[in-house]
């Protein structure tokens, strides 16, 4: 089967600070028609970006679906608070890289 990367469906991908514990990762989509489509099918959810952060699910706390923006917020826990020692990146602005990774089937899209 045909897939079509995530990063190719959406215009936003980011992610930032959602206070100094957590993480958000934003996917603003360019068609509402493939929006409806992932969140009708439950295509993004805590499973799949737990397995793609490699983190447990129980580390992805919420995952909110914005109708009238084409829109998908997931927040995750950080693994060290913002600006401790061990954390990577202070302002979280550099954590969407693994949402590249993720592929739907073009068939359950309706592409």
């Amino acid at each position: 089967m045909e897939t079509v990367g995530l990063g190719d469906l959406c215009d936003v991908l980011r992610s930032k600070n959602a206070k100094c514990f957590l993480i958000t990762l934003d996917m603003i989509f360019k068609d509402k028609e493939v929006y409806n489509a992932i969140k009708t099918k439950n295509l993004v959810n805590k499973k799949l970006i737990a397995e793609k952060y490699n983190i447990l699910e129980k580390d992805v706390p919420i995952v909110e679906f914005f109708d009238d923006v084409k829109a998908i917020k997931v927040t995750l826990k950080r693994r060290a608070r913002s600006g401790a020692p061990g954390d990577s990146d202070v302002l979280g602005m550099n954590q969407e890289a693994p949402l590249l990774y993720i592929n739907f089937r073009k068939d359950l899209l309706g592409l």
